[in-house]
């Protein structure tokens, strides 16, 4: 089977990227300010529709893996840049071309586009040619480059383009101005006086003098006594112009599809790499995770958010990394602790890690084993929408409603502080309800909730906590740790919310 795809295994997975859309979770895991800092630089790749379709086969994800550890060498990645660079320059050639009036001008340009093209794959094939690659995606592009560039057509291609050059280059011609009229004709082996006339003038210099060229307009599109003085040239040498002629129409589906689809989805691992290099500058760790399709057993170490993360770096301020892992039966993190602890970045870091995994990244950590699910909900309380006339409780059920419609048991499930515009009673009886259902099922969930009873719901549930400093109970640590809920947490932030703590109590009295 020959090579099709640097980032599929799979064509028909390629074909559906076309028509994938952002995913309803996005939004609450941060993903969709991920993906737009992700592709900022890259809006001419049209990147979006690969980081939107999740691969289903542990061996596509493999595939990729392989890819971004070859292109991880510095080498590799400055070759595979210095390729988007020529492709870039080629684009913009042919762009400027298309917007010209004058047809030699348009031509020039086009030969100008062809050029950077055969130098660019010419560059990138001697240099994967000696390069130590192992993955079946580069591998594979390798040996498709130099089959085609030994093609009858490339040689002929890249001939002819330097032949046509070479021929333009010889043209030489004189502009003859007698007053508002000129005329053209070809150059008679007129002496040059330019260096003369320089060294004339150069003894007469003191010091700093006023520059008085004249410097040429800069403006791409010839004016029309340029335009002129072209037809006559083109006149003057019939030939080699007929010649670019023929070259333009025979050529003008020079760009081969399979290089073109190459360029653009090398980007996807170009630009997360491009994204993540400033936070591995920064010391934070990121690893290739074990990714299993059968087992549910999912672990990561010193994992973070990464959105959070770039935002921290930014500021130069620290990243607190967190740890978990799902063992045996276990298949719920129950979440609790004080506010502002960490304990929404930890379930948003606990979708993005499983995202990221599934579309075949490295992912943040030193080292994970990750659930391949089938679907990925997440439920993060919003705004109240004035067109759907809902509450948020409504809402909430709604949503809950709708998740358990749609997952199964190979589905991850993140939910987040849900519940809440309700009372005790009524949140503690729908989340128990809520929890059945998830435990039942047998789907991987992170809920992160104030009803602690829930972290001991059954032998499927694990509990962790925000922490604070134990020294000062106010201070939090972001760490979140897997050990029993015990209450006191939460009380001090209740406290704390309605100014009930011993100190605020004190200042009201005394005030």
């Amino acid at each position: 089977m020959g090579y099709h795809s640097v980032l599929f295994s799979n064509e028909d997975d390629r074909i559906r990227t076309e028509k994938a859309v952002q995913p309803d979770f996005f939004r609450d895991l941060n993903l969709d300010q991920l993906l737009d800092s992700i592709t900022a630089s890259k809006q001419a790749y049209n990147l979006r529709g690969f980081y939107y379709l999740p691969l289903r086969d542990v061996d596509a994800i493999a595939y990729r893996h392989e890819v971004l550890k070859d292109i991880e060498d510095k080498d590799a990645f400055q070759d595979i840049k210095r390729f988007a660079q020529g492709m870039r320059s080629m684009r913009e050639h042919l762009d400027q071309s298309s917007k010209l009036s004058y047809k030699h001008q348009k031509q020039a340009w086009f030969l100008d586009a062809v050029g950077i093209y055969c130098d660019a794959i010419g560059q990138l094939t001697d240099r994967l040619s000696t390069a130590d690659l192992e993955s079946r995606g580069l591998s594979g592009f390798r040996d498709y480059l130099l089959n085609y560039t030994e093609s009858e057509g490339f040689v002929s291609l890249q001939s002819e383009t330097r032949k046509i050059k070479a021929e333009l280059s010889t043209i030489e011609y004189c502009v003859l101005i007698d007053g508002d009229t000129f005329k053209v004709r070809k150059h008679e082996s007129e002496p040059d006086y330019s260096a003369e006339i320089e060294e004339t003038f150069d003894k007469f210099k003191q010091g700093a003098v006023k520059d008085h060229r004249l410097k040429f307009s800069e403006w791409v599109q010839m004016n029309h006594v340029e335009a002129k003085i072209e037809e006559f040239v083109s006149l003057l040498f019939p030939e080699i112009f007929a010649g670019l002629d023929g070259y333009c129409a025979r050529n003008s589906a020079y760009l081969d599809e399979t290089i073109a689809i190459f360029d653009r989805e090398i980007q996807f691992y170009v630009a997360y790499l491009e994204y993540t290099e400033p936070l591995k500058q920064a010391g934070l760790k990121f690893c290739y995770p074990r990714v299993s399709s059968a087992s549910k057993e999912a672990s990561n170490y010193e994992g973070f958010d990464l959105v959070l993360a770039s935002k921290l770096v930014g500021q130069e301020k620290p990243v607190v990394g967190n740890d978990f892992y799902l063992e045996g039966e276990e298949r719920i993190i129950v979440v609790s602790g004080p506010n502002q602890g960490g304990k929404t970045t930890f379930c948003r870091t606990f979708g993005q890690l499983h995202y990221l995994a599934s579309i075949g990244t490295f992912v943040p950590g030193r080292a994970a084993e990750l659930f391949l699910c089938d679907k990925l909900f997440a439920h993060f309380e919003r705004e109240e929408q004035m067109e759907n006339l809902r509450g948020k409780l409504q809402d909430d059920l709604v949503r809950a409603r709708q998740i358990l419609e749609g997952a199964t048991s190979n589905s991850i499930i993140v939910l987040n502080e849900i519940f809440t515009s309700t009372t005790l009673r009524d949140a503690t009886f729908l989340s128990h309800k809520l929890m059945e259902r998830i435990s039942e099922m047998g789907s991987l969930c992170v809920w992160v909730t104030f009803i602690e009873e829930l972290a001991s719901f059954d032998e499927h549930v694990v509990s962790m906590t925000s922490t604070v400093v134990a020294k000062d109970p106010t201070s939090r640590t972001f760490k979140v740790i897997r050990r029993a809920a015990d209450g006191l947490s939460y009380a001090l932030s209740i406290a704390e919310k309605y100014e009930l703590t011993y100190q605020q109590l004190k200042e009201r009295i005394t005030s």
